[in-house]
């Protein structure tokens, strides 16, 4: 099962989406597709600041139809505290979306697709996936 990062969900928006990684998700069954509250808050932000009202529709019409939207919720916030302290005393910060994505995914046990491996990677036990790249 996958949890699909605010670079992928934007890959397919493009005009000229990557056919691979088209492809790829078609092969995916839409019940083991998902995204996060903090992905569609990015995506929507990006559409509102460049693109106005139509792409906004759009953006949700492609999350909305194609995966579950997951909240940062108890599970994920309990993932949150130790993860973050755990990365802080390593040295190894994340983002603020990407560490809150990344304890979604962890509570729920799913594999994050993103074209931003290095910064993932940083995230002990997270199963880390690109499929932007071919």
């Amino acid at each position: 099962m996958y949890c699909f990062d605010t670079d992928v969900l934007s890959a397919v928006l493009k005009r000229n989406p990557p056919l691979h990684l088209i492809r790829r998700l078609a092969q995916v069954p839409v019940q083991h597709q998902f995204t996060t509250s903090i992905t569609l808050g990015e995506m929507l932000y990006g559409a509102s600041k460049h693109g106005g009202p139509d792409l906004e529709v759009k953006v949700r019409e492609i999350v909305l139809r194609a995966q579950a939207v997951l909240p940062f919720d108890e599970a994920a916030a309990e993932v949150y505290g130790p993860l973050r302290t755990t990365l802080e005393l390593a040295g190894r910060r994340l983002d603020e979306p990407d560490l809150r994505i990344a304890s979604i995914a962890l509570s729920r046990d799913l594999t994050v697709i993103t074209g931003n491996i290095r910064h993932f990677a940083r995230v002990p036990d997270l199963r880390v996936e690109n499929w932007i790249e071919s």
